[in-house]
């Protein structure tokens, strides 16, 4: 029998506790400066702000989570992810022990394909469709947002949404440097009011903090790899899949080129190379002095590096990550710390009023027609089937019955064999009026119900899951604080149905 997931996650939800009360050295005055000054740049709220004050505390803490800079603020499980990392902060906040919540955007990423375009459906069901030719293999804080600002904001213009909330949409794109600065704007405009603090490793008053954890990974450049590939084939031999593995020779480390392209740097017997060029530690020293952006952690060390400079309790990630973030604590080890506890995001599916009450009427539950669209369609559709079916009996049973009234009626008076005639053509017209009507009826309903059925879809289920398929600044256009009010009030695990 396989081992559990958790068997490789020593610290989950029920461990939050005990993991905030964990003692943590770290120079938080320098961090929280730096912080507070990337936010006041970014035009984050004064509730931000304070957040990120509050790390200066000797015994705060921090639940951190994350996401690539997806376009106009990302799928709507972005903000799932920050809103469970918000309500754990606040649940768990002390004056004698603060708890921020901090959303790392992933601007060192350059897999720009995944975050290239957006699909929005507006209140007239009608779908708009942006899409960026973004350059390739560039992390995204260093993509210029400039020659993508005007076809943004057009974009937003055009999708017809709240005019309060547009503006504020435009205005916080109208000043971002950056493709990942927009991203981060747009959250901490929207999500910064309840104290998020947003952190872009890329940013210029931050980059600097990760250059000793990186010295140390250049210094013994594959152990992290080679932790990593210990645990997955532990995790093989438990009977469950990993998440990571890494090829011989790869480190976790990226370097982004002169000529702006970030790729993987492999070690071999002294030396460095990224597939273009040769380097010797020096050299990678050298460049990380004069800018530590460009050199940046993979998958398989960024939760650590990020947790060597923040006081990191709680990391909350989406279901697919809790497979990697397993594997990494031998690497936690090497860089002598003990992972956080590692908490799943709260999953949400927001049902507008139409979707609501189509989804009344079928008695159906949004989270089962999302996984089964058409199972659920194909019982709607049996469902009235059935109540055609049985009026089809009740009438069969209606002549069946006349049948019998003419037999008596025949022995009692043949003189009433005409009007019976005319009765029993009158009766066997009117059931064949009714049969046809019914199947009729059953037509259109069956018409209806496709109809409404593929409106579910195009809500809940458009290919993939509603929380990937569309951003949560689309609800926001739509319904304005109303739905981010909505959002404060879910809860920070498990599933939810989030109603406008």
């Amino acid at each position: 029998m396989p081992k559990p997931l958790a068997a490789f996650l020593p610290y989950g939800l029920a461990e939050l506790p005990q993991v905030l009360e964990r003692p943590r050295p770290l120079d938080r005055e320098n961090l929280s400066a730096a912080l507070t000054r990337y936010l006041t740049r970014i035009g984050a709220p004064q509730a931000a702000l304070a957040a990120a004050r509050s790390i200066t505390h000797p015994e705060s803490k921090v639940v951190v989570t994350g996401q690539q800079a997806g376009l106009l603020g990302g799928p709507s499980f972005t903000f799932y992810k920050a809103h469970t990392a918000l309500k754990l902060a606040a649940e768990h906040h002390r004056q004698d022990r603060p708890v921020a919540a901090v959303f790392w955007v992933a601007s060192q990423d350059h897999d720009t394909e995944e975050v290239r375009q957006v699909r929005m459906l507006d209140l007239q069901e009608k779908l708009h469709t942006l899409s960026l030719d973004l350059p390739a293999a560039r992390p995204t804080g260093r993509i210029p947002f400039e020659s993508f600002r005007k076809d943004c904001q057009e974009f937003v213009r055009g999708f017809g949404g709240r005019g309060e909330i547009e503006e504020k949409v435009i205005a916080a794109l109208a000043q971002a440097e950056n493709f990942a600065e927009a991203f981060a704007r747009l959250l901490a405009t929207f999500l910064g009011q309840r104290g998020l603090v947003v952190f872009d490793p890329m940013a210029p008053e931050l980059a600097r903090f990760f250059a000793k954890g990186i010295e140390q990974e250049l210094g013994n450049p594959v152990a992290s790899a080679e932790a990593i590939n210990r645990t997955a084939k532990e995790m093989k031999q438990a009977g469950l899949e990993a998440g990571l593995g890494r090829p011989e020779g790869a480190t976790n480390l990226f370097l982004e080129g002169r000529d702006g392209v970030r790729r993987l740097l492999r070690y071999h017997a002294g030396t460095f190379d990224d597939g273009l060029t040769r380097y010797s530690e020096a050299d990678l020293l050298t460049i990380l002095r004069e800018d530590p952006a460009r050199i940046t952690p993979g998958a398989g060390l960024r939760p650590v590096l990020q947790d060597t400079v923040l006081p990191t309790a709680g990391f909350v990630v989406g279901p697919s990550e809790m497979k990697y973030v397993a594997e990494l604590g031998g690497v936690y080890r090497l860089h002598g710390l003990e992972p956080p506890a590692v908490i799943r995001r709260l999953s949400a599916v927001v049902s507008e009023p139409p979707i609501k009450r189509i989804l009344d009427r079928y008695q159906l539950d949004p989270w089962d027609f999302q996984a089964r669209p058409e199972a659920a369609f194909l019982a709607a559709q049996e469902r009235h089937s059935q109540s055609a079916r049985a009026i089809g009996r009740h009438l069969e049973k209606i002549e069946q019955e006349f049948a019998q009234i003419k037999t008596v009626i025949a022995g009692l008076d043949a003189t009433l064999s005409r009007p019976l005639k005319r009765a029993e053509f009158r009766v066997s017209d009117e059931i064949k009026r009714l049969a046809r009507k019914s199947v009729q009826a059953e037509l259109r309903r069956s018409q209806v119900i496709a109809s409404q059925f593929e409106r579910l879809k195009l809500h809940l289920a458009p290919g993939e899951s509603q929380e990937r398929a569309y951003p949560f600044l689309m609800y926001i256009l739509k319904f304005g604080d109303a739905i981010l009010r909505s959002l404060e009030q879910l809860p920070s695990a498990s599933q939810a149905v989030l109603e406008v």
